[in-house]
């Protein structure tokens, strides 16, 4: 089923478009990534899919039949409503029963809860129940008798994702489901989940995110906004790379070409008479048609910056027993850890657990309960926050960034111009000129993360500085930190982020307690991955034991791989050869994922061959865990003897 067509779109603000003339499909079940530098019209154009915003020119065509829903980066609510009420807000009769039932049950309405039940049966609304309880939990949705006005930023960001999600969940047959950044105030087994939800339900997605993981997890198409057009790209984020590369490299020729004939035109331009023959006029209007296609220069690639800072002395941060408490929250207990020059580590654990106190402590902004602090004295933070940018009125991008320094210096002797690093960081030298106030929200982070680097730090803090920035930009970001050879402390949930630039983790697990892991975010998952499943053998065993006890005190007989079953019919031939088939299988899947984490243990791996073992080890465990399935479903049919 068609479900958007558009054609010629062109958006502008003032006299610069965002985009010119573009078109596009999307069909039903196209999951489309659509990336593209901050302020060039991403959420623009899905504010115009949905209704919101008119384009300047063009047309598009929308099926009569389709629900289009956006999920956008700074929710409206009602503020002094209650959660509950804009969580079920939609009219749908099934979504206001099950708005109704979970009052009753939040409020423990014992009179109206045998009706609702009644209803809820007539209906055949505990399907979609189960989903909305799921949506809940998973985004942890705990406070529904809450006005909303009293929510923090991610718990409103929460709110309004659970929203999007129970809206579309009843009935999503003919919905395109619009998102801007869903990812952003999510700790990683919420985007895991996230990813994981968005792959089972047979929705049509737009996505507008900056995590690559979850990109190449969701989506099979990408679309990106660059430089008024729009390109359209088949496949993984991946892919995307490759092509673009060709791309650009075949668009670098082209303007080299056109610019050294542009050269010889100019020449006999200079040279001809006044009074031109018709074939003169022909090469004349030639030579205009060259001289735009000569003026529009390729993009350039991200350049290097190798920063000239203080060095550090022997004596970075050393912290000694260190308690931090607000309340019944411990945040540390009893902490201790020196850091070395070059260390690159990750901060990691569920939101709420204290992440942002401890880098607080670290840098000396907020005193420990008890414990020692020592900072080296040749210590300079530059410290990433996610409070933002201080915006001061009527200044300029060009005058804030030369208040801190008029240049930086570089490792080679040389120096960048504050005009100069501006551009490094994606501020062409006309939007240098613009008001802070008039910046867009991914800009100004962008601005706040540039002035951190500006200030020449050798020991970086970055607090979530993935949130809210484009991927060209993250390119940059990941190129400075990757050759910078200061410290590096990161909280991030941007799992591609993390893996490469992270030797370690510090995962900060509640009660205080830190574990310090080898590696960087993927290894620390399928680590824990490993240990939620021995914990659970081990929950297991002791029940499993009671009742082969009974069994054998019963005179029966216990076969040693699993206890006795009750055995309603036999196992066909076929059955039994898939079962001899999956034991097979599970020893060479088990033995393949043994050789993939001996291989990504060694810490000695290439990022791509990281990467790339990683995408196999999630396949093998993806394998495993439907064939552990299928071979439990068979062995209940084994003979009891």
């Amino acid at each position: 089923m068609h479900y958007v067509s558009a054609e010629g779109l062109t958006k502008s603000y003032g006299a610069e478009p965002l985009f010119r003339s573009i078109s596009f499909h999307i069909s039903e079940g196209d999951k489309i990534g659509l990336i593209a530098r901050n302020g060039v019209g991403k959420s623009t154009l899905l504010r115009i899919l949905s209704g919101q915003e008119p384009p300047d020119e063009g047309k598009l065509f929308i099926h009569k039949d389709l629900t289009v829903a956006l999920f956008e980066q700074d929710p409206v609510f009602n503020e002094e409503g209650l959660v509950s009420d804009q969580l079920f807000h939609s009219n749908h009769p099934v979504v206001q029963l099950i708005r109704a039932y979970e009052n009753a049950v939040e409020e423990q309405d014992e009179a109206s809860l045998p009706e609702l039940l009644d209803r809820m049966d007539t209906l055949q609304a505990w399907d979609f129940e189960v989903k909305v309880k799921q949506i809940v939990t998973r985004l942890e949705i705990n406070f529904l008798r809450r006005p909303v006005r009293e929510l923090s930023g991610g718990q409103r960001k929460r709110l309004a994702l659970a929203r999007t999600l129970i809206d579309i969940g009843f009935d999503h047959r003919h919905t395109l489901l619009m998102m801007d950044e869903p990812t952003n105030h999510l700790d990683v087994e919420m985007i895991e989940w996230l990813e994981h939800y968005l792959r089972q339900e047979r929705v049509t997605l737009l996505l507008v995110t900056h995590d690559r993981y979850f990109l190449d997890a969701v989506t099979d198409e990408i679309w990106e906004l660059e430089r008024e057009h729009l390109y359209v790209y088949k496949g993984d984020y991946a892919h995307y790379m490759e092509t673009k590369a060709a791309r650009l490299e075949s668009e670098q020729a082209g303007w080299e070409k056109a610019r050294n004939l542009y050269r010889k035109e100019l020449e006999w331009m200079r040279k001809q008479p006044r009074a031109r023959t018709t074939k003169s006029k022909s090469r004349q209007e030639n030579f205009y048609q060259l001289e735009t296609q000569a003026a529009k220069k390729p993009a350039e690639a991200a350049l290097q910056l190798q920063m000239k800072m203080s060095r550090l002395g022997g004596k970075i941060v050393e912290l000694k027993k260190v308690y931090k408490s607000y309340g019944d929250q411990c945040i540390l207990k009893g902490f201790d850890y020196t850091f070395s020059p070059g260390e690159r580590v990750g901060v990691i654990g569920r939101n709420g657990v204290g992440k942002s106190t401890f880098l607080q402590i670290l840098q000396q902004l907020v005193p420990p309960d008890s414990g020692k602090v020592n900072i080296g004295e040749t210590v300079v933070f530059g410290h990433f926050s996610q409070q933002g940018l201080t915006i001061r009125e009527n200044v300029r991008v060009i005058e804030y960034v030369k208040s801190i320094a008029e240049n930086f210096p570089l490792a080679s002797g040389g120096s960048l111009s504050a005009a100069q690093f501006l551009e490094l960081f994606l501020f062409p030298p006309a939007k240098q000129y613009t008001m802070l106030e008039s910046l867009s929200g991914g800009e100004k982070k962008r601005l706040q993360l540039l002035t951190v680097l500006f200030a020449n730090p050798n020991f970086l803090i970055l607090d979530e500085p993935t949130n809210d920035l484009d991927l060209p930009t993250l390119a940059v970001l990941e190129n400075f930190l990757y050759e910078f050879s200061g410290c590096v402390l990161i909280v991030s949930h941007d799992r591609y982020f993390m893996d490469r630039l992270v030797d370690h983790l510090l995962v900060l697990e509640g009660e205080g307690v830190i574990r310090d892991f080898p590696g960087n975010y993927t290894q620390y998952r399928f680590w824990q991955q490993e240990q939620e499943k021995t914990d659970q053998m081990k929950k297991e065993q002791p029940k499993l034991q009671e009742e082969k006890t009974e069994a054998l005190a019963a005179g029966q007989s216990v076969p040693s791989a699993a206890p006795a079953s009750v055995v309603k019919r036999k196992m066909s031939y076929k059955e039994k050869r898939e079962w001899e088939q999956i034991e097979k299988d599970l020893a060479r899947l088990n033995a393949e994922k043994d050789a993939l984490l001996q291989k990504m243990s060694k810490g000695d791996l290439p990022f791509n061959e990281l990467e790339s073992a990683g995408q196999q080890m999630t396949q093998v465990q993806m394998s495993l865990d439907e064939l552990e399935m299928r071979w439990l479903e068979l062995s209940e049919l084994l003979p009891a003897g």
